[in-house]
């Protein structure tokens, strides 16, 4: 598993990690009405998948919004940002800060995605900040766990990566 801190203190990974090659593991959760949401609805695009811990914190704020950016410029790219959050908090973020671009997910109720891609953190049931891609046959092309969880992602290589998935 990848060796993940929080605030300089290492966190236990719940789940399998995920890696260039693998299927996308499939997972289940809900948007903003509350409807469930699996990979398979997504299914012939290109996903770039933006986990983050709490959307009501300053650098998953940034990371929410720079996706929302950049995913008007991307074409057949559906991104989705996932966290732990209440729908009805993601929601809300959304509405109040314009965020129209990416598709807001909670794991909330099952963390069905945080077991599935290892990035369930058991001392906290948040999620680990990563960054996958999966292309439009379900492959993983890009992983990016972030090794320290207040830290940034690197946003130029994961678009990068979105851009040249099939």
């Amino acid at each position: 598993m990848a060796n993940v801190t929080f605030k300089g203190k290492p966190v236990t990974l719940v789940g399998n990690e995920v890696k260039v090659g693998d299927q996308a593991p499939d997972f289940k959760v809900l948007a903003n009405d509350l409807s469930e949401v699996t990979l398979a609805d997504s299914k012939g695009k290109v996903r770039l998948i933006s986990v983050v811990p709490s959307i009501d914190t300053g650098v998953c704020d940034a990371q929410t919004r720079r996706f929302n950016e950049e995913a008007a410029k991307l074409d057949n790219v559906q991104i989705l940002t996932i966290s732990v959050d209440l729908p009805f908090a993601q929601k809300r973020w959304c509405g109040a800060n314009g965020i129209d671009n990416v598709q807001m997910l909670s794991d909330h109720r099952d963390v069905s995605f945080g077991e599935a891609y290892g990035v369930l953190i058991k001392e906290l049931r948040l999620l680990a900040r990563a960054i996958f891609v999966v292309d439009s046959n379900d492959q993983v092309t890009y992983v990016e766990y972030v090794s320290e969880v207040t830290d940034h992602p690197n946003y130029e290589a994961a678009i990068e990566a979105a851009k040249n998935a099939q």
